[in-house]
Protein backbone atom coordinates (compact mmCIF):
# COMPACT_ATOMS: atom_id res chain seq x y z
CA UNK A 1 0.00 0.00 0.00
CA UNK A 2 1.44 3.25 -1.13
CA UNK A 3 0.33 6.40 1.23
CA UNK A 4 0.49 9.39 -0.24
CA UNK A 5 0.61 12.81 1.42
CA UNK A 6 -0.02 16.16 0.39
CA UNK A 7 1.31 19.01 2.12
CA UNK A 8 -0.09 22.71 1.92
CA UNK A 9 2.15 25.42 0.00
CA UNK A 10 4.42 27.18 2.42
CA UNK A 11 4.51 30.94 1.13
CA UNK A 12 7.00 32.25 3.88
CA UNK A 13 5.91 35.99 3.18
CA UNK A 14 2.42 35.22 3.95
CA UNK A 15 3.67 33.47 7.44
CA UNK A 16 5.77 36.15 8.25
CA UNK A 17 3.16 38.63 7.38
CA UNK A 18 0.67 36.70 9.84
CA UNK A 19 2.63 36.99 12.83
CA UNK A 20 1.64 39.66 15.12
CA UNK A 21 5.12 40.72 16.17
CA UNK A 22 6.77 43.07 13.99
CA UNK A 23 9.59 41.60 11.58
CA UNK A 24 12.06 44.47 11.83
CA UNK A 25 14.26 46.22 9.17
CA UNK A 26 15.92 42.64 8.36
CA UNK A 27 12.37 40.76 8.08
CA UNK A 28 11.21 43.46 5.65
CA UNK A 29 14.46 42.71 3.42
CA UNK A 30 13.52 39.38 3.12
CA UNK A 31 10.37 39.40 2.47
CA UNK A 32 10.88 42.23 -1.20
CA UNK A 33 12.91 38.99 -2.18
CA UNK A 34 11.16 37.95 -5.31
CA UNK A 35 13.44 34.86 -5.84
CA UNK A 36 14.85 31.91 -3.66
CA UNK A 37 18.32 33.14 -4.94
CA UNK A 38 17.88 36.70 -3.83
CA UNK A 39 16.27 35.32 -0.23
CA UNK A 40 20.08 33.34 -0.24
CA UNK A 41 21.77 36.45 -1.53
CA UNK A 42 20.63 38.60 1.41
CA UNK A 43 20.65 36.34 4.38
CA UNK A 44 24.71 35.33 3.40
CA UNK A 45 25.50 38.88 3.00
CA UNK A 46 27.38 39.20 6.42
CA UNK A 47 29.01 42.57 6.04
CA UNK A 48 27.44 44.11 2.90
CA UNK A 49 28.49 47.21 2.11
CA UNK A 50 31.33 47.33 0.14
CA UNK A 51 32.30 50.72 1.01
CA UNK A 52 34.09 52.19 3.37
CA UNK A 53 33.05 55.51 5.63
CA UNK A 54 29.74 55.68 3.80
CA UNK A 55 28.72 57.64 6.22
CA UNK A 56 31.45 60.49 6.48
CA UNK A 57 31.75 59.81 9.93
CA UNK A 58 35.98 59.20 9.71
CA UNK A 59 37.86 62.18 8.89
CA UNK A 60 41.79 61.54 9.59
CA UNK A 61 42.86 64.13 7.18
CA UNK A 62 40.76 67.04 8.24
CA UNK A 63 37.04 68.16 8.46
CA UNK A 64 38.23 70.66 5.98
CA UNK A 65 39.38 70.78 2.07
CA UNK A 66 39.81 73.90 0.39
CA UNK A 67 40.92 74.73 -3.58
CA UNK A 68 40.34 71.07 -4.17
CA UNK A 69 40.97 70.89 -7.63
CA UNK A 70 44.56 72.18 -7.35
CA UNK A 71 45.83 69.20 -7.37
CA UNK A 72 44.72 66.14 -9.45
CA UNK A 73 44.19 64.44 -6.84
CA UNK A 74 42.93 64.98 -3.60
CA UNK A 75 42.05 63.05 -0.40
CA UNK A 76 39.12 64.43 1.43
CA UNK A 77 36.87 62.19 4.12
CA UNK A 78 38.59 58.84 4.88
CA UNK A 79 38.78 56.50 1.50
CA UNK A 80 37.35 59.72 -0.21
CA UNK A 81 39.44 61.18 -3.13
CA UNK A 82 38.05 63.52 -5.28
CA UNK A 83 39.39 63.80 -8.99
CA UNK A 84 39.84 66.43 -11.13
CA UNK A 85 41.53 66.30 -14.80
CA UNK A 86 41.90 69.67 -16.58
CA UNK A 87 39.24 71.40 -15.41
CA UNK A 88 39.64 74.82 -13.95
CA UNK A 89 37.03 75.02 -11.34
CA UNK A 90 38.01 74.55 -7.96
CA UNK A 91 35.79 73.15 -4.71
CA UNK A 92 35.88 72.66 -0.68
CA UNK A 93 35.00 69.55 0.58
CA UNK A 94 34.29 69.37 3.85
CA UNK A 95 32.10 67.29 6.63
CA UNK A 96 28.63 68.72 7.22
CA UNK A 97 26.25 67.75 9.74
CA UNK A 98 23.48 68.23 7.49
CA UNK A 99 22.15 65.02 6.65
CA UNK A 100 18.99 62.56 6.79
CA UNK A 101 17.58 61.98 10.36
CA UNK A 102 19.55 58.39 10.60
CA UNK A 103 22.92 59.45 9.98
CA UNK A 104 25.23 61.62 11.99
CA UNK A 105 26.48 63.64 9.13
CA UNK A 106 27.12 64.35 5.11
CA UNK A 107 30.20 65.36 3.22
CA UNK A 108 29.61 68.79 1.56
CA UNK A 109 31.02 69.45 -1.54
CA UNK A 110 30.89 73.10 -2.41
CA UNK A 111 31.93 74.92 -5.59
CA UNK A 112 34.22 77.94 -5.69
CA UNK A 113 35.96 78.89 -8.39
CA UNK A 114 33.38 78.00 -11.78
CA UNK A 115 34.58 76.49 -15.14
CA UNK A 116 30.97 77.42 -17.60
CA UNK A 117 32.81 76.49 -20.71
CA UNK A 118 34.39 72.81 -20.52
CA UNK A 119 36.84 71.34 -22.72
CA UNK A 120 36.73 68.04 -24.00
CA UNK A 121 39.03 66.59 -21.38
CA UNK A 122 37.52 68.21 -18.50
CA UNK A 123 36.61 65.13 -15.77
CA UNK A 124 35.72 66.60 -12.02
CA UNK A 125 34.67 63.38 -9.91
CA UNK A 126 34.37 61.83 -6.70
CA UNK A 127 35.68 57.90 -6.09
CA UNK A 128 36.27 55.32 -4.09
CA UNK A 129 38.49 52.68 -4.57
CA UNK A 130 38.53 48.80 -3.59
CA UNK A 131 40.94 45.84 -3.39
CA UNK A 132 39.76 42.82 -5.44
CA UNK A 133 39.98 39.95 -2.16
CA UNK A 134 37.19 42.24 -0.85
CA UNK A 135 34.78 42.50 -4.02
CA UNK A 136 35.21 38.67 -4.64
CA UNK A 137 31.41 37.96 -3.94
CA UNK A 138 30.35 39.90 -7.02
CA UNK A 139 31.80 37.10 -9.06
CA UNK A 140 32.73 39.29 -11.87
CA UNK A 141 33.59 37.48 -15.00
CA UNK A 142 32.95 34.11 -14.43
CA UNK A 143 29.44 32.30 -15.03
CA UNK A 144 27.71 32.93 -11.48
CA UNK A 145 28.67 36.67 -11.84
CA UNK A 146 26.05 39.02 -9.78
CA UNK A 147 24.57 42.53 -9.88
CA UNK A 148 25.77 45.30 -7.88
CA UNK A 149 23.30 47.32 -6.07
CA UNK A 150 24.63 50.81 -4.93
CA UNK A 151 22.58 52.99 -2.71
CA UNK A 152 22.89 57.02 -1.72
CA UNK A 153 21.54 59.58 -0.13
CA UNK A 154 21.80 63.25 -1.90
CA UNK A 155 20.83 66.92 -0.89
CA UNK A 156 21.71 69.40 -3.81
CA UNK A 157 20.44 72.76 -5.05
CA UNK A 158 21.73 71.68 -8.59
CA UNK A 159 18.87 69.69 -9.60
CA UNK A 160 19.38 68.12 -12.90
CA UNK A 161 21.12 64.42 -14.41
CA UNK A 162 23.96 63.16 -12.40
CA UNK A 163 25.92 59.67 -13.69
CA UNK A 164 27.50 57.10 -11.55
CA UNK A 165 30.07 54.98 -12.61
CA UNK A 166 31.45 51.76 -11.94
CA UNK A 167 35.57 51.16 -13.32
CA UNK A 168 37.04 47.83 -13.73
CA UNK A 169 40.84 47.79 -13.01
CA UNK A 170 41.49 44.23 -13.37
CA UNK A 171 43.11 42.43 -16.33
CA UNK A 172 41.45 43.99 -19.11
CA UNK A 173 39.58 47.48 -17.61
CA UNK A 174 35.81 47.58 -17.86
CA UNK A 175 33.22 50.36 -17.22
CA UNK A 176 29.60 50.66 -16.95
CA UNK A 177 27.30 53.32 -15.80
CA UNK A 178 23.99 54.50 -14.35
CA UNK A 179 22.65 58.31 -14.19
CA UNK A 180 19.84 59.36 -11.36
CA UNK A 181 17.85 62.58 -11.46
CA UNK A 182 17.93 65.18 -8.90
CA UNK A 183 13.82 67.14 -9.04
CA UNK A 184 13.79 68.89 -5.93
CA UNK A 185 16.71 70.66 -3.07
CA UNK A 186 15.55 68.22 -0.02
CA UNK A 187 17.29 64.88 0.97
CA UNK A 188 16.59 61.71 -1.06
CA UNK A 189 17.92 58.53 -1.09
CA UNK A 190 18.75 57.06 -4.96
CA UNK A 191 19.42 53.71 -6.00
CA UNK A 192 20.71 52.03 -9.19
CA UNK A 193 21.65 48.46 -10.25
CA UNK A 194 24.58 47.63 -12.54
CA UNK A 195 23.92 44.46 -14.16
CA UNK A 196 26.46 41.32 -13.59
CA UNK A 197 29.38 40.80 -15.61
CA UNK A 198 30.44 37.65 -16.76
CA UNK A 199 33.02 38.15 -19.27
CA UNK A 200 36.30 36.09 -17.99
CA UNK A 201 38.73 38.52 -19.43
CA UNK A 202 37.50 41.02 -16.74
CA UNK A 203 37.62 38.66 -14.08
CA UNK A 204 38.57 40.82 -10.43
CA UNK A 205 41.88 39.15 -9.27
CA UNK A 206 41.58 38.02 -5.47
CA UNK A 207 44.68 40.08 -3.85
CA UNK A 208 44.67 43.44 -1.93
CA UNK A 209 45.70 45.21 -5.62
CA UNK A 210 42.74 47.90 -6.83
CA UNK A 211 39.88 46.12 -8.48
CA UNK A 212 36.93 48.57 -8.94
CA UNK A 213 36.44 52.45 -8.42
CA UNK A 214 32.77 53.96 -7.72
CA UNK A 215 32.72 57.30 -9.29
CA UNK A 216 30.13 59.90 -8.96
CA UNK A 217 30.29 62.66 -11.50
CA UNK A 218 30.30 66.62 -11.24
CA UNK A 219 31.80 68.04 -14.26
CA UNK A 220 32.25 66.11 -17.60
CA UNK A 221 33.75 67.35 -21.00
CA UNK A 222 32.27 66.20 -24.22
CA UNK A 223 35.22 62.79 -24.03
CA UNK A 224 32.88 61.22 -21.82
CA UNK A 225 29.54 63.55 -22.49
CA UNK A 226 28.19 63.37 -25.99
CA UNK A 227 24.78 61.79 -25.37
CA UNK A 228 23.19 62.81 -28.61
CA UNK A 229 26.31 60.61 -30.19
CA UNK A 230 26.90 58.26 -27.70
CA UNK A 231 24.71 57.38 -25.26
CA UNK A 232 25.24 56.00 -21.78
CA UNK A 233 26.94 52.67 -21.23
CA UNK A 234 24.68 51.13 -19.25
CA UNK A 235 26.14 47.37 -19.58
CA UNK A 236 29.87 46.56 -19.02
CA UNK A 237 32.29 47.19 -21.98
CA UNK A 238 36.21 47.34 -22.18
CA UNK A 239 36.58 51.21 -20.74
CA UNK A 240 36.87 53.51 -23.73
CA UNK A 241 35.84 56.71 -22.43
CA UNK A 242 33.07 57.27 -24.71
CA UNK A 243 29.63 57.49 -23.06
CA UNK A 244 30.99 56.57 -19.69
CA UNK A 245 28.92 59.98 -18.57
CA UNK A 246 26.42 61.23 -20.74
CA UNK A 247 23.87 63.12 -19.58
CA UNK A 248 26.08 64.66 -16.77
CA UNK A 249 24.96 68.09 -15.80
CA UNK A 250 27.50 70.80 -15.13
CA UNK A 251 27.97 71.05 -11.26
CA UNK A 252 30.78 73.85 -11.81
CA UNK A 253 28.13 76.38 -13.58
CA UNK A 254 28.21 78.58 -10.42
CA UNK A 255 29.67 79.17 -7.06
CA UNK A 256 26.35 78.88 -5.35
CA UNK A 257 26.28 75.05 -5.85
CA UNK A 258 26.35 72.77 -3.21
CA UNK A 259 26.04 68.74 -2.84
CA UNK A 260 25.59 66.91 0.08
CA UNK A 261 26.28 63.15 -0.23
CA UNK A 262 26.22 60.14 2.52
CA UNK A 263 24.68 56.87 3.30
CA UNK A 264 26.66 55.43 0.44
CA UNK A 265 26.60 51.12 0.49
CA UNK A 266 27.32 48.66 -2.47
CA UNK A 267 26.07 45.70 -2.33
CA UNK A 268 25.99 42.27 -3.95
CA UNK A 269 22.62 41.17 -6.08
CA UNK A 270 19.87 43.67 -7.30
CA UNK A 271 18.22 43.86 -3.91
CA UNK A 272 18.84 47.24 -2.08
CA UNK A 273 18.56 46.87 1.89
CA UNK A 274 18.95 49.81 4.79
CA UNK A 275 22.40 51.57 4.83
CA UNK A 276 24.52 49.22 7.23
CA UNK A 277 25.45 51.37 10.15
CA UNK A 278 28.74 50.65 12.17
CA UNK A 279 30.20 51.86 14.85
CA UNK A 280 32.52 54.56 15.03
CA UNK A 281 35.66 51.87 16.38
CA UNK A 282 34.86 49.68 13.95
CA UNK A 283 34.54 52.19 10.75
CA UNK A 284 37.96 53.87 12.07
CA UNK A 285 39.89 50.44 11.71
CA UNK A 286 38.67 49.57 8.48
CA UNK A 287 40.23 53.04 7.70
CA UNK A 288 43.16 52.78 8.96
CA UNK A 289 44.13 49.74 6.37
CA UNK A 290 44.69 52.75 4.28
CA UNK A 291 45.54 55.55 5.92
CA UNK A 292 47.16 56.04 10.06
CA UNK A 293 49.04 58.56 11.75
CA UNK A 294 49.65 59.38 15.18
CA UNK A 295 47.96 62.03 15.60
CA UNK A 296 44.06 61.64 17.47
CA UNK A 297 41.75 60.37 14.95
CA UNK A 298 40.44 64.10 14.85
CA UNK A 299 43.07 65.77 14.45
CA UNK A 300 44.43 67.24 11.51
CA UNK A 301 48.22 66.30 10.44
CA UNK A 302 50.54 68.96 10.81
CA UNK A 303 48.81 70.23 13.73
CA UNK A 304 50.54 71.63 16.98
CA UNK A 305 50.24 68.97 19.51
CA UNK A 306 52.44 66.39 21.55
CA UNK A 307 49.19 64.42 21.54
CA UNK A 308 50.42 60.66 19.91
CA UNK A 309 54.04 61.40 19.51
CA UNK A 310 56.49 58.30 19.70
CA UNK A 311 59.56 59.18 21.37
CA UNK A 312 62.86 57.92 21.75
CA UNK A 313 65.43 58.37 24.52
CA UNK A 314 68.98 58.28 25.17
CA UNK A 315 69.26 56.86 28.54
CA UNK A 316 72.79 56.51 28.86
CA UNK A 317 73.99 59.54 30.52
CA UNK A 318 77.84 59.27 30.10
CA UNK A 319 77.16 58.64 26.15
CA UNK A 320 76.05 60.51 23.41
CA UNK A 321 74.43 57.68 21.11
CA UNK A 322 75.44 58.35 17.03
CA UNK A 323 71.86 57.94 16.59
CA UNK A 324 68.62 57.13 18.40
CA UNK A 325 66.24 54.60 17.00
CA UNK A 326 62.31 54.72 17.63
CA UNK A 327 60.00 51.31 16.87
CA UNK A 328 56.68 52.42 15.80
CA UNK A 329 53.66 49.19 15.25
CA UNK A 330 50.68 50.37 12.97
CA UNK A 331 46.78 50.24 15.02
CA UNK A 332 46.13 47.56 12.02
CA UNK A 333 47.78 45.57 9.74
CA UNK A 334 47.74 48.02 6.23
CA UNK A 335 47.14 46.98 2.79
CA UNK A 336 50.09 47.26 1.88
CA UNK A 337 53.80 48.80 2.75
CA UNK A 338 53.08 52.49 3.44
CA UNK A 339 53.86 55.87 2.12
CA UNK A 340 55.84 57.72 5.18
CA UNK A 341 55.35 61.15 6.26
CA UNK A 342 57.23 62.21 9.11
CA UNK A 343 56.20 65.65 10.84
CA UNK A 344 58.16 67.79 13.54
CA UNK A 345 55.76 68.49 16.83
CA UNK A 346 55.65 72.05 17.06
CA UNK A 347 56.31 73.65 13.39
CA UNK A 348 55.10 70.06 11.22
CA UNK A 349 57.05 70.45 8.90
CA UNK A 350 57.68 67.51 7.11
CA UNK A 351 60.54 65.03 7.05
CA UNK A 352 61.67 65.85 10.46
CA UNK A 353 61.43 64.63 14.19
CA UNK A 354 61.91 66.73 16.80
CA UNK A 355 64.73 66.19 19.49
CA UNK A 356 65.60 68.14 22.81
CA UNK A 357 66.12 67.54 26.56
CA UNK A 358 63.79 66.72 29.46
CA UNK A 359 59.97 67.40 27.99
CA UNK A 360 60.25 67.92 24.52
CA UNK A 361 58.30 71.44 24.28
CA UNK A 362 58.30 74.62 21.75
CA UNK A 363 62.19 75.71 22.65
CA UNK A 364 63.77 72.07 20.93
CA UNK A 365 64.36 71.60 17.33
CA UNK A 366 63.49 69.59 14.52
CA UNK A 367 65.98 66.78 12.72
CA UNK A 368 65.81 65.17 9.99
CA UNK A 369 64.59 61.79 10.38
CA UNK A 370 67.37 59.95 8.83
CA UNK A 371 66.03 56.30 7.60
CA UNK A 372 63.97 54.12 8.02
CA UNK A 373 64.23 50.54 9.10
CA UNK A 374 62.28 47.48 8.97
CA UNK A 375 59.32 49.18 7.20
CA UNK A 376 56.04 46.96 6.50
CA UNK A 377 52.38 46.74 6.50
CA UNK A 378 52.77 46.47 10.38
CA UNK A 379 55.14 48.93 11.65
CA UNK A 380 58.88 50.69 11.29
CA UNK A 381 61.84 52.03 12.92
CA UNK A 382 63.65 54.98 12.33
CA UNK A 383 66.41 57.11 13.91
CA UNK A 384 67.87 60.54 13.60
CA UNK A 385 70.27 61.66 11.08
CA UNK A 386 72.63 63.41 14.10
CA UNK A 387 73.88 62.44 17.34
CA UNK A 388 71.23 62.64 20.59
CA UNK A 389 72.87 63.90 23.50
CA UNK A 390 73.01 61.80 26.34
CA UNK A 391 69.36 61.90 28.34
CA UNK A 392 67.70 63.76 25.40
CA UNK A 393 64.75 63.06 22.96
CA UNK A 394 64.21 62.22 19.37
CA UNK A 395 60.37 61.33 18.45
CA UNK A 396 57.36 63.17 16.41
CA UNK A 397 54.26 62.50 14.59
CA UNK A 398 54.33 60.30 11.41
CA UNK A 399 51.27 59.89 8.37
CA UNK A 400 51.28 56.00 7.34
CA UNK A 401 49.42 56.07 3.11
CA UNK A 402 48.83 52.64 1.88
CA UNK A 403 45.51 54.01 -0.55
CA UNK A 404 45.46 53.28 -4.40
Amino acid sequence: MVVRVSKPKFNLREKISELDKPTGRKGLDLMRSETSQDARDFISAGRKNKLFNGDMKINQRGSSFTSVGSSANTFTLDRWKFYIQNSTARFTVSKDSDSPDEFGGSMKIECTTTDTSLASTDEVYLEQRLEGQDVQDFAKGTRSAKEYTLSFYVKTNKVGTYIVNLLGRDNTTSTVSASYTVNDTNWNRYTVTFPADASSSRKDNNDNGEALRVLWWFVAGSAVNSPSTAPLATTWRNSTDTGRAAGQINFADSTSNEFFLTGCQLEVGRNVTEFEHRSYGEELRLCQRYYTKSYNHDVAPGTNTMVGTRWGRNYDPTDSRSANVVAVFFPVTMRATPDMTFRGVHTGDTGKWTTGSNNPDASNTDMSVNSLYDLSDKGFSTMSSANISASNFFGGHYEANAEF
